[in-house]
């Protein structure tokens, strides 16, 4: 039972912190734009250019396409397209961990559908079960061992390029090494515990347990794994690896929002919002002081 409240509440907390986030970032002041072209949105400027090159602009329609801007996103997001353009030798590394998560993610979801296959008595597995059953099956298998092969082998890589690339080391924090410790401790934990049953026919058992409320007896290796995913999920919303909700905030409404501020919009209402808004820190720097400190 406690394995169980223990993957009830880190799922909770995992989604919950994450939709707060989301919120916060939503309801955020005004943002200092970037406006960094080209943008994705404006349609006939691919080349760099800008709506705003157009004679008369104010006097036309500014056509958009915001379909155009989500796939540009879904290049960063999926291949994290700007670290390859820029730092080649170390996307492979991240983009093993990266694509490792997401295959974890695939897999986790086809345990559930592979569960509720069987509870409507669809039997998953390499036998004859049919179409439905031997597919839920093989990708269940391929997606959870590239998953755990490419994320354990992405978070130990990265891990130890921090510790001993000598220009990468100056930059890096503590709580970044924290970071990949944790993911490290968490998939690797995983292939102790699966990688003896590559079927992941005990991991569907545990999942159903899970979905119908089941208390379940696990092996030490097991609850130690369940422990630390949960650890894992707590953590990752609350550390800085939550990037992946402030993404789509920073596109969008940072590096490619380049609404007019014309007279009267909700732009120039934003500014004269965000314009009431005076510092609360006590950096020492003299162009910035805090609402209380003596004027010079």
């Amino acid at each position: 039972m406690l394995l169980s409240l223990i993957a009830y509440i880190s799922i909770l907390l995992f989604v919950g912190i994450s939709v707060y986030k989301a919120y916060k970032f939503a309801t955020m002041p005004m943002h200092g734009r970037m406006e960094l072209y080209p943008v994705p949105k404006e349609k006939g400027f691919e080349h760099g250019g800008s709506f705003y090159e157009e004679v008369s602009w104010w006097s036309k329609p500014h056509e958009v396409s915001h379909m155009r801007e989500i796939v540009e996103m879904l290049k960063e997001i999926l291949f994290i397209k700007k670290l390859f353009e820029n730092q080649r030798p170390l996307w492979w590394i991240s983009y093993a961990l990266h694509l490792g998560i997401y295959m974890l993610m695939a897999w986790t979801m086809l345990l559930v559908v592979g569960v509720v296959s069987e509870l409507n008595g669809i039997t998953v597995a390499a036998t004859d079960t049919g179409i439905w059953g031997l597919l839920v099956y093989y990708v269940t298998v391929a997606t959870g061992i590239v998953g755990l092969a490419l994320g354990t082998l992405g978070a130990g890589a990265l891990f130890l390029r921090r510790v001993f690339d000598n220009t990468l080391k100056k930059y890096t924090t503590p709580q970044e090494y924290v970071n990949l410790l944790v993911l490290f401790a968490a998939l690797f934990t995983g292939i102790l515990t699966w990688g003896s049953d590559l079927s992941f026919h005990t991991a569907r058992e545990v999942t159903a347990n899970l979905i119908t409320f089941t208390p379940f007896a696990a092996s030490g290796l097991v609850t130690l794994h369940v422990i630390l995913v949960g650890i894992m999920l707590i953590y990752i919303p609350i550390s800085k690896m939550s990037h992946y909700v402030g993404k789509y905030f920073t596109f969008h409404k940072v590096l490619w929002d380049n609404d007019p501020n014309l007279k009267g919009s909700a732009i120039e209402h934003q500014v004269k919002k965000a314009s009431t808004f005076r510092p609360s820190t006590s950096w020492s720097a003299s162009h910035i002081k805090p609402p209380d400190a003596p004027t010079l």
